[in-house]
Order: C-alpha cells, then structure tokens, then sequence
C-alpha cells in the first residue's frame, strides 16, 4: 500500500480512483465493510481503491481545550492496521485550521475531484464533510450528478446485540471492562502497547509474582482491575495476568500497568510489547495483607490458565 502524506504531495490524479473517507478511529468491522466495497467497486471498473484520513483528529484540532473522547488507535497502530485491509493507496490529510475552512465545494472538486481522480465514493449513512459539516449526503450526491461521479452509500454495521457498530460504542465497551463486545466490534482483541520500564521493585521480591510495568501511551484505557491477557514481543505471543488501574493494596495512588507473564523468563526492560486484553477476571481490590494478595494472584492466574485453555479448544 502507497501511503501520501498531505494532499499536497499528490501531483497527478490516480486512475479511477474508488475512495472513502474518515478518521477511522479503531479500524472497527464497521470501517472494514467500507474498505471491502471500496476494493471491490476498484475491481469492477479496474480502478485504485483509496482511503482518505486525518491526523491529527479533527476534534484534537477544533475543541480547544482538547479531543472530548480518548482514541482508540493512536497513529502508528490506525497506520498499521489500515495497510492490511488491501487498499492500494491511503491518504493521510494533515488536519489543521487552515484545512478546517475549506468549503464543501471546494473539497468534492478541487481535491477529490480535480486532485484526486475520484470516480466513485463510498461513505456511511451518517456521513458529513467540508467546512462546519455543511456537506451532506445528498449534497455530495448533487456534486456526483454534476460533476460526474458515483455515491454508493453503505448502511451501518450491527454486532449481535443489535447496536451500531461505532467508535463511540467500542470507546464505552472497552471503558466498562466488556472486553468480548469490544472484540466483536472490532474484531480484533482491544490492544494497548508500550515499553517496559523499571517499577517500583515489588512483584517478585515482595508479592513473589514477577511483573513488567509498562509505561502506557495509549489513550483508551480499560476499566481498572485485573484481565487475562495476551502478550504480543516481537513475533511471539505469551500468555499472561494484567492488573490496570491503582494498586489499592499498596495505597500509593500510581496508576500502573503491569503484567505477570506465565511461564516466561527473560529480560523484557525497555522493550515494546503489545497488550491484548481477552476477558476482565475481576475489579481492583485492597487486601489486608501481602500473604491474602499474593493468594488472590494464584486464584487470578489459575482463572486466567482456564481461559486460555477454552479458548485454544474453541481455535481448535
């Protein structure tokens, strides 16, 4: 996959291009049923299929006092994950005031149009574009008329429970510990990544369990406690127990991340690892003792080995 950065650096209008357009928050089921028709409309009229996106944000941009929601994906993970869906060419606009101004107009001819090569758009229900969103469906649809191009308009995307797939719904999934519905909408088992780093030196030496702490760049944090996790190094996945949020028992209010990894042994200091969570074994709790801490962890570990085992019958 070609990846522009900046509408600036698209210097001749790409063949036939079949495009759609968004932030892309989470690279959700929702999203990737854009992306299928997109590749398969490009098929058909053996066009390019494109995707068009923003970064910043545009809400990081335009609430000044910073983006209302945290993102599910930050940069390189949305960049990683849109590469696999099999577009040839992604987009990336640089979102700032300036580019806040143009009018819907300009968009659709000046930059789709003109810059782009756009032949056949493919967007959601809900979709809104230009200055102040005061471009809508049917207007776009009145542009295509006129300036000829194809609208094809893909309804919303329903997980079992009926909701609307969205960012907003995986956001609230995620921050409430329902891991399983996360994954549904996206899926894909919800991902953190970070470094190791040195911690306060008590998960081996003093609960007898011993733990990486990793400092968390991710905005979207799971509900606090205690998860069974799948831990992603380099190319290869362990399995683990992850505890989230304050460490009650300890009393010194440092929200942390930090991962007991089965059945490992090695020197994991300042590398990066990917975080998947799989199912939330129980809250955070303050217990009256290291001895009755270190007993719960057993009971977490165990719980989380059963987990583990089930879902590799059900991979079976």
């Amino acid at each position: 996959m070609q990846r522009i950065e900046g509408i600036e650096n698209i210097h001749t209008p790409l063949t036939r291009a079949v495009l759609t357009i968004g932030n892309f928050d989470g690279v959700h089921l929702g999203h990737q049923r854009l992306f299928e028709r997109v590749i398969e409309t490009a098929k058909q009229i053996n066009g390019t299929p494109v995707a068009i996106t923003f970064e910043p944000h545009p809400m990081k941009v335009l609430q000044p006092d910073g983006c209302p929601f945290p993102l599910i994906t930050l940069y390189d993970q949305k960049m990683e994950l849109l590469s696999q869906v099999g577009l040839d060419v992604l987009i990336v606009v640089q979102f700032n005031h300036e580019f806040a101004q143009i009018s819907a107009h300009q968009f659709v001819q000046d930059i789709l149009v003109n810059r782009i090569g756009l032949q056949s758009i493919i967007i959601g229900n809900d979709y809104c574009f230009g200055k102040k969103r005061e471009g809508n469906i049917q207007l776009l649809q009145q542009y295509g008329d006129k300036l000829g191009f194809e609208v094809q308009i893909v309804p919303w995307v329903d997980h079992q429970s009926q909701t609307r797939i969205s960012s907003t719904a995986i956001r609230t999934a995620v921050a409430s510990g329902n891991l399983d519905q996360a994954k549904k909408m996206l899926g894909r088992y919800y991902q953190v990544r970070g470094t190791v780093q040195h911690g306060r030196h008590r998960g081996g030496h003093l609960v007898g369990f011993p733990t990486a702490n990793i400092k968390l760049v991710d905005e979207l944090k799971p509900l606090n406690g205690v998860y069974a996790v799948d831990v992603q190094l380099q190319d290869k996945h362990h399995q683990g127990v992850a505890n989230i949020g304050y460490s009650p028992t300890f009393d010194d209010h440092q929200y942390t991340l930090e991962i007991h990894l089965l059945d490992f042994s090695g020197d994991l200091y300042d590398k990066t690892i990917r975080v998947n969570f799989i199912e939330r074994l129980r809250g955070e709790k303050k217990f009256e003792s290291i001895d009755a801490l270190s007993a719960q962890i057993n009971q977490d570990i165990h719980n989380a080995r059963k987990i583990f085992e089930t879902l590799q019958v059900l991979s079976q």
